[in-house]
């Protein structure tokens, strides 16, 4: 149960990084924007005549602000939009139209409710309306947005493939999930009606819990983000304090018509950007609502930089060279952008004390930025970027921003100097400090030449990777799910009993991996989005139903086993010419590369198990088959050639993996005409899979075979 729960958040988490995708481009141009079209910084720098009213530049920063301000304004529907797209099994697209849908219809309904209300006397409290999308609605904020993605997901997931009768057919399938995401929305609306007040009343309430807290609330916040990390749940966390009542609502002043008046904002990022589009009217942004990201700044930017120095220079001699360039990039990487993953897994996964130091002053940082009354709002991540536009740019007397180098300083010596103390007094093995010829790695060389080149993996790398991780993943058949975030992989295994993390860790170039159940996290940094198209594309091809590399390192085997013992024949699963593997039209077989074996052109269309074993595996679409003898000689059944693009089509599959089978069982059957009509080779490659077990494997002399003859011998 547990391990479903992980599995949910942890989509739910990566589902949220798609609208704050959006975020740094908005950010960049409400930033930019704004920062220059601020009348008190253009008087400060008399820079009237280039960025005054009436100029060309005003003019464009002026749009620049506003299509900024739109994306943050209309976050709601975004998040609708973007849950519903992360959490979708398939046909995504389809999820988010649909959520759109479901957005306008239960805001449409609760307007009307309002409607009827206020017809009928009722008065609502300030703050409890707002206009959504035009409407007159309840004030849910993004909350509505997660409301709408969550169940038009759900709904998606459900009845994207709901058959109709005939008469009905034409909307059934993917059209029938607007239709009954509408028809929910109207009812959902209505009861967010009489239900949302309440429950609003509930966050406002916690939200004041977290503000009466003050400096403690603003460090047991920094504490929690922090130590989520490792689960990747943070963006589960902290999202509410950022757009919603839990965070806080602050009173904005904005200009309209001419006319100053005031709003109350809820969440602590919303209420930055709202003071942000209107700099003009404020003395300096407000803390409490920045105290939910000010603080990432100083550890981010100088305590994790710290921290690398502090390996890099308790890394052994002859390693410095290597491993100073992985920690330089990672530093850079952190001061920069914010990215801070690529160090944190790095100490993490080899010596957890640092990461709970690391965590007990991340938190205190949150604290400090607060105390000392910083105002610096972030988009992303707290790096140099976001820095200069959002606090370097408004200036200090808004933002108070000259706290961050200055206290970053103090950080930055207490990172390196007690990371160095630890390293050296407990002897943790971070990154060169590994016995013999052992290699902690954050990035490989063609990680990085793929970053200096702008992000470009050639096909052949990323199909090497790709199948390197599916094999660390337990196989393209135990691979349920896969997306990611800003720097990890996130995939949802079948069963996680499969997972190697062996080889995820150290042939992959990963910074860490974290398996909880079914929810697997591989940390790649910030080219993971690279990694996760790769894998895409290779879990759609061929090569990736029997996935291998020639240079992946394999794992030593017992000096004594079982399989090794076995000699002598291994009968034919078909009936039909039995031919040498290099006859095989694909190079994957004929050069052996997934092992030795022999094929068969079926002249009928049935496999049967060629001895007593069990199923290891079976393709999802039921092309291939893994089977093992009782004596461990491991079988793959290839049938035809690129076969998997039929998707399924023309097979019969009997048996699922784990199954135990007798010599004779039928296997699976196939249609041997809808192979060829579709083009593709009928031709069934028999691998032995551990060849390496044996001094030698070879295939029969070539012929008509039927069940049950020989046709590989094994020495």
């Amino acid at each position: 149960m547990k391990s479903g729960v992980f599995g949910v958040l942890q989509r739910i988490g990566r589902s949220f990084m798609l609208p704050i995708a959006l975020l740094p481009v908005a950010g960049l141009l409400l930033g930019l924007g704004g920062s220059f079209t601020n009348e008190s910084m253009i008087e400060a720098y008399n820079l009237q005549n280039v960025l005054g009213e009436g100029t060309a530049l005003n003019a464009v920063l002026t749009v620049m602000r506003e299509a900024g301000d739109v994306i943050f304004g209309n976050l709601p529907i975004l998040f609708a939009m973007g849950i519903a797209l992360g959490m979708a099994k398939k046909e995504k697209e389809v999820a988010t139209l649909a959520a759109a849908v479901g957005f306008f219809v239960m805001h449409a309904s609760i307007a009307a409710m309002v409607k009827i209300a206020v017809a009928g006397g009722k008065v609502f409290k300030d703050g409890q309306l707002a206009s959504v999308v035009g409407l007159n609605s309840l004030q849910m904020g993004v909350f509505g947005g997660i409301v709408v993605g969550l169940g038009v997901a759900a709904l998606h997931n459900r009845y994207y493939k709901k058959e109709l009768p005939p008469a009905l057919s034409f909307f059934g399938g993917t059209r029938f999930v607007p239709i009954v995401v509408t028809v929910a929305y109207v009812f959902v609306g209505i009861l967010m009606y009489f239900i949302w007040p309440v429950f609003q009343q509930g966050i406002a309430l916690i939200g004041e819990g977290m503000q009466s807290a003050g400096l403690v609330g603003t460090l047991i916040f920094g504490l929690i983000k922090r130590a989520l990390i490792p689960f990747g749940l943070h963006h589960v966390f902290y999202m509410p304090f950022w757009y919603t009542e839990i965070g806080g609502v602050f009173p904005v002043k904005e200009m309209v018509d001419g006319a100053v008046q005031t709003v109350n904002v809820a969440g602590g990022q919303k209420a930055f950007f709202a003071e942000l589009a209107n700099m003009q009217l404020i003395t300096h942004f407000n803390s409490d609502a920045t105290q939910y990201f000010s603080g990432e700044f100083i550890f981010m930017m100088f305590g994790l930089p710290g921290a690398a120095l502090a390996m890099y220079k308790c890394a052994k001699p002859e390693k410095k060279a290597v491993v100073g360039g992985l920690l330089l990039s990672a530093a850079l990487t952190s001061f920069f952008t914010g990215i801070t993953e690529p160090i944190e897994f790095t100490f993490l996964f080899v010596a957890p004390v640092l990461f709970v130091i690391h965590v007990i002053l991340g938190g205190l940082a949150y604290m400090i930025a607060h105390a000392l009354n910083v105002g610096v709002g972030l988009t992303f991540s707290g790096g140099l970027i976001d820095l200069a536009l959002f606090g370097i740019l408004p200036g200090n007397s808004k933002t108070s921003w000259i706290w961050i180098p200055i206290i970053g300083a103090i950080y930055f010596v207490l990172y390196y100097g007690i990371f160095t103390f630890l390293i050296k007094k407990l002897d943790l093995k971070t990154p060169g400090r590994e016995e013999g010829d052992g290699e902690v790695k954050l990035f490989t060389k063609d990680d990085y030449r793929g970053r200096e080149s702008g992000g470009a993996v050639s096909e052949n790398k990323g199909d090497e990777l790709s199948a390197i991780i599916t094999i660390g993943l337990g196989g393209k058949a135990n691979i349920s799910d896969v997306d990611c975030c800003a720097t990890r992989l996130r995939v949802t295994v079948k069963n996680e009993n499969l997972v190697k993390q062996e080889i995820l860790k150290g042939q992959t170039g990963a910074s860490g991996v974290v398996c909880k159940g079914t929810g697997i996290q591989v940390i790649f940094g910030p080219r993971v989005t690279i990694v996760k198209s790769n894998l895409e594309d290779y879990l759609e091809s061929p090569a990736s139903d029997s996935p291998v590399i020639v240079s992946l390192k394999e794992e030593p085997k017992p000096a004594a086993a079982p399989s090794a013992a076995f000699t002598g024949n291994i009968s034919s699963p078909l009936e039909g010419e039995l031919i040498p593997l290099s006859e095989v039209p694909d190079d994957v077989f004929a050069g052996e590369i997934l092992g030795k074996g022999a094929a068969v052109i079926p002249t009928v269309g049935v496999v049967k198990a060629p001895f007593d074993g069990t199923v290891t595996s079976v393709a999802e679409t039921s092309h291939a088959i893994g089977i093992t003898s009782d004596d461990g000689v491991e079988v793959l059944i290839h049938v035809g050639v690129d076969t998997v693009k039929l998707g399924g089509k023309g097979f019969s599959i009997k048996v699922k993996e784990d199954d135990k089978i007798k010599k004779g069982d039928i296997l699976n059957e196939f249609d041997i005409a809808l192979i060829k009509e579709a083009g593709y080779p009928v031709v069934t490659p028999v691998i032995i899979t551990n060849t390496d077990d044996y001094t030698d494997v070879s295939n029969l002399p070539k012929g008509s075979v039927t069940f049950g003859q020989d046709i590989i011998e094994i020495k």
